[in-house]
C-alpha cells in the first residue's frame, strides 16, 4: 500500500514538474537567450555570456519605439486599474439590492469576455470611426481594454459582497454614521484586500493586453504591440532582453501588490487587537 502511494505521488510530481517546464519554459528560455555574448545570435547555442543587450535597451534603436510605448503602457494600465476599481465597487454595491433590469445588466457586463477580443477591437474601432472620433490609445483603446477587466472586477466584488456580513453596516448607522462614512469607515477597510486584487487584475491585464488594443491603439503602440511590430524586423537578441525586462517588470508590479496585501491584512489583524 505504502509502494503504492509512494508511486503515485512521483507520479503526480513528475506531471506537475512537465506542467510547470511547459507554463515557464519558453519564458525561461527568452531570458537565458537575452544574455547572449555581443555577438550572439537568437537561437542556441550561446555565444558568450553578457548583458549587453540590456545595455542596448537603453540606446537610440533604429527600429521602434521601445520606452515611448512602454510609458503609454504603463499610463494606460494605470487608468484602467482606477476606473476598473471604482466601477466594479459601485458595481458590487449596487448589486446588492435587485433592481430591474439587473440580470439583463449582469449578463451584458459578462458578455465581453465570451466575444473574440479582435472584434471588441474591431467594433470600437469603427464605432469611433464612425462618430468621427480621433482613435487613440487613451481613449478607443482605453475603452476597449475596460470591456476585459471589468467583468473580471464586477465578478470578484460580487463575490466579496455575497459574502459580506450586513451587521457591520446596522452597526455603524445604530451609532450615527451617515451612509457615506459607513462606506469610507466600514465598508471599504474591511473589502481593502479584494480591491488590492482587483487592481492587480485592472492593471495586468491592461498592461498585457494586445488584441483589444491592436485595432484602437491609433498611430502609438502600448508595449505589446511593439514587441509584435519588432518581431517581423529586429534580428539580434535585444528583443530577448526586451521581453525578459517586462517581465521583470510584471513580477515587479506583482510583488507590489502582494506586499500591499500583506500591508493590509497586517493592518486589520492589529486593528482586531
Amino acid at each position: 500500500m505504502h509502494g503504492r502511494r509512494g508511486l503515485s505521488f512521483y507520479l503526480l510530481a513528475f506531471f506537475f514538474a512537465l506542467f510547470v517546464l511547459f507554463l515557464y519554459g519558453p519564458t525561461i528560455t527568452i531570458a537565458i537567450l537575452s544574455f547572449q555574448g555581443p555577438q550572439g545570435g537568437l537561437t542556441f547555442p550561446m555565444n558568450g555570456v553578457s548583458t549587453h543587450w540590456f545595455g542596448e535597451l537603453f540606446k537610440q534603436q533604429a527600429v521602434g519605439d521601445i520606452w515611448g510605448s512602454f510609458r503609454r503602457s504603463f499610463a494606460l494600465g494605470l487608468m484602467v486599474m482606477v476606473t476598473t476599481v471604482v466601477v466594479s465597487v459601485m458595481g458590487g454595491l449596487a448589486f446588492r439590492k435587485h433592481f430591474r433590469g439587473s440580470g439583463f445588466v449582469f449578463y451584458l457586463v459578462i458578455g465581453s469576455l465570451i466575444v473574440p477580443s479582435i472584434l471588441i477591437s474591431l467594433g470600437v474601432g469603427i464605432l469611433f470611426n464612425q462618430l468621427d472620433l480621433d482613435v487613440h490609445w487613451s481613449t478607443s483603446g482605453f475603452g476597449s481594454q475596460l470591456t476585459w477587466t471589468l467583468p473580471f472586477g464586477l465578478l470578484i466584488m460580487f463575490a466579496v459582497f455575497n459574502r459580506f456580513d450586513s451587521a457591520y453596516e446596522e452597526a455603524a448607522r445604530d451609532l450615527g454614521a451617515s451612509p457615506w462614512q459607513t462606506i469610507r469607515h466600514v465598508v471599504l477597510p474591511i473589502i481593502g484586500p479584494s480591491l488590492i486584487g482587483v487592481a492587480l487584475f485592472g492593471f495586468t491585464l491592461s498592461y498585457d493586453e494586445f488584441a483589444r488594443t491592436l485595432l484602437t491603439a491609433g498611430s502609438y503602440n502600448t508595449l505589446p504591440l511593439e514587441i509584435f511590430g519588432m518581431t517581423t524586423s529586429v534580428t539580434t537578441p535585444v528583443l530577448f532582453a526586451l521581453g525578459t525586462f517586462t517581465t521583470a517588470f510584471s513580477f515587479i508590479v506583482i510583488g507590489l501588490f502582494a506586499l500591499l496585501y500583506w500591508l493590509s491584512n497586517k493592518r486589520r489583524a492589529i486593528g482586531k487587537d
